[in-house]
């Protein structure tokens, strides 16, 4: 499973995850260049990555998200 968080994506939780699972190939998109980028255009570069998005932004991640379901775009998740 191949995962991007969120740049509010809560850190304790990303440091838990990492602590359980050492081999959780996980990146956030503070790492990949992606800090204060429209919602739309991380999922596109999760999409093309074939990521899961991690997320506490329930507010617009998942409008944007179902958006792209709904265009028939790729979409490989959002919890």
């Amino acid at each position: 499973m191949r995962l991007l968080t969120d740049e509010n994506f809560n850190g304790a939780i990303l440091r838990g995850l990492m602590r359980r699972l050492p081999t959780v190939d996980v990146i956030r998109v503070q790492d990949v260049g992606l800090r204060n980028t429209d919602d739309p255009v991380i999922l596109e570069w999760a999409a093309n990555e074939g990521r899961i998005l991690l997320s506490h932004d329930v507010a617009t991640i998942t409008m944007y998200a179902c958006d792209r379901v709904n265009q028939g775009l790729p979409m490989p998740g959002v919890v």
